[in-house]
């Protein structure tokens, strides 16, 4: 599993660079994200661990993904994060507005283990 963590770290989709630019070097809030970080038997897109937020983005093929998203968000909420989810889409044409999202959650008090 870690030499397919290194492998994905190495190949990012044009997406995850535009958004790995606004999380690294702890542009947010002072808190450090890791970018294709595992938890569990789960590789996540983009990780705090200090402030147990986790960032997924997600293509098409997500759409046909839906019950193992689940299966994994719940795993990942039960591990004590909050797991945010962005279309590559709004990524590619809101950054600003994707990275104002993120800043909220980490600010705001979870409300029934939901954001």
């Amino acid at each position: 599993m870690r030499q397919h963590v290194r492998t994905l770290r190495k190949h990012q989709t044009d997406v995850e660079r535009l958004l790995w630019s606004r999380l690294r070097r702890r542009q947010l809030g002072g808190l450090k994200f890791r970018r294709q970080h595992q938890i569990g038997l789960y590789i996540c897109d983009f990780a705090s661990l200090d402030g147990r937020v986790i960032v997924e983005l997600d293509g098409s093929q997500h759409v046909e993904r839906e019950a193992y998203d689940a299966r994994r968000d719940g795993f990942l909420r039960s591990a004590g994060y909050r797991v945010l989810r962005f279309w590559n889409a709004d990524v590619q044409t809101n950054l600003d507005a994707v990275v104002e999202t993120i800043v909220e959650a980490i600010h705001r008090p979870e409300i029934d283990g939901r954001l």
